[in-house]
């Protein structure tokens, strides 16, 4: 068998963290793929919970201040990147955030190894000088988009990418994310460290605790529901040092149902809390450029309620899109506590055979279009496309 063409090459990859999220969790992914196909694997960042994991699957973590965005230590990070890629021979040179994405493209361009982009969020840019800041994403010789709907919101702002553009989907790890291969113990102790009585319903909000995610939406949602045997779990870790927690707590309070919402924090065994869950939900303000919370919860066979905007507006099949008995989860409309009621009251009523109907439907689903294997394919072989053009 030959050698795949990526063997023996070096790919960096830059990001300002490796904590929890989908862009982290990506590059980990895409680093183990390259160490799969004998290509050396970096990862340049702050560091975060993530680093063991890069470190356990054969990539290397290169400490490095890639959250900066002061412009003078980005200005020295240009020296320091491109010093990086000479001493360890990088072949190709990948950003996965705005802010190192600046030092990488003046570093690539420096060492002459070719850049990649992967435009994985939605920016707000109210200025010309935000909508510049924001640009560097479209620079790539390469552009990876993680939706249809992130690829048109960067040719709307910025034009079309001046080097090729892909959509590549984030993918489930599908053995990871499996209902057959998490245990009914995983699931028991995630219940009683959220002290869950055992006949409650548990619908579950995995995402950072930042009002954007809409998590007060759900709880007013809930309200409307008006099913004291319902506890809504809200996982994840909090952001500005805990004041939209505290916010949600007097929320529910006010609301009469304090005493069933549940704030863990960060879930390691995300596989289990969705097993554990009665309904996922993901009721997001703003569009999400891709969601991995709704593709998770389909892996699992969870039924899904999910606002109708972003991305999530493609990776979810619901009426009009399709026929009711092909719809993989809810899609509401975004903002509206009574929509998203009506949603999770529907997936609530499923009785046994339907739902085991819906869970088979929206693993086959997620399995076909959204695989980790797939995902890393196609990132490696744009690299190898890539790599192939700048040769000639």
């Amino acid at each position: 068998m030959s050698a795949h063409p990526l063997a023996g090459r070096a790919v960096l990859q830059i990001l300002p963290a490796l904590e929890s999220g989908g862009v982290e969790r990506t590059a980990v992914d895409v680093a183990a793929g390259l160490v799969a196909v004998g290509a050396r694997a970096l990862v340049a960042s702050e560091g975060g919970r993530l680093v063991a994991e890069l470190e356990a699957a054969g990539g290397r973590h290169v400490p490095f201040p890639a959250a900066a965005k002061n412009p003078l230590v980005m200005a020295r990070n240009v020296g320091r990147l491109a010093r990086l890629i000479r001493d360890e021979g990088v072949d190709l040179l990948h950003a996965r955030s705005r802010a190192p994405a600046w030092s990488a493209l003046a570093a690539s361009r420096s060492a002459g190894v070719p850049f990649v982009t992967t435009a994985a969020g939605i920016h707000k840019a109210g200025s010309a000088p935000k909508r510049f800041y924001n640009s560097v994403m479209a620079r790539g010789d390469l552009v990876i988009a993680n939706s249809a709907f992130t690829a048109a919101h960067l040719a709307a702002r910025h034009g079309p990418p001046r080097g090729r553009l892909v959509v590549i989907p984030r993918g489930v790890d599908l053995a990871r994310f499996d209902p057959d291969a998490v245990s009914p113990a995983r699931v028991a102790a995630l219940r009683e460290a959220w002290d869950v009585p055992r006949d409650a319903r548990i619908v579950l909000l995995a995402a950072r605790l930042t009002p954007w995610k809409g998590q007060s939406l759900l709880l007013e949602a809930l309200a409307r529901l008006r099913r004291d045997d319902v506890f809504a779990v809200l996982a994840g870790d909090a952001q500005g040092r805990g004041r939209h927690r505290d916010r949600l707590a007097e929320e529910a309070a006010a609301l009469g149902f304090g005493d069933r919402v549940r704030m863990p924090g960060h879930v390691a065994d995300m596989a289990a809390a969705l097993a554990a869950a009665d309904v996922a939900v993901v009721p997001s303000l703003e569009p999400e450029a891709f969601g991995r919370g709704a593709t998770e919860a389909q892996a699992m066979g969870v039924p899904l309620v999910a606002a109708a905007h972003g991305a999530v507006a493609e990776t979810v099949l619901a009426p009009p899109a399709c026929a009711d008995a092909e719809r993989t989860g809810w899609l509401v409309a975004p903002r509206d506590a009574r929509a998203l009621a009506g949603g999770l009251a529907a997936a609530l009523a499923l009785d046994s055979v339907a739902r085991q109907a819906l869970a088979a439907r929206a693993r086959a689903h997620v399995t076909a279009r959204y695989g980790l294997d797939g995902m890393i394919a196609a990132t490696l072989d744009a690299y190898v496309d890539l790599l192939t053009r700048a040769r000639r």
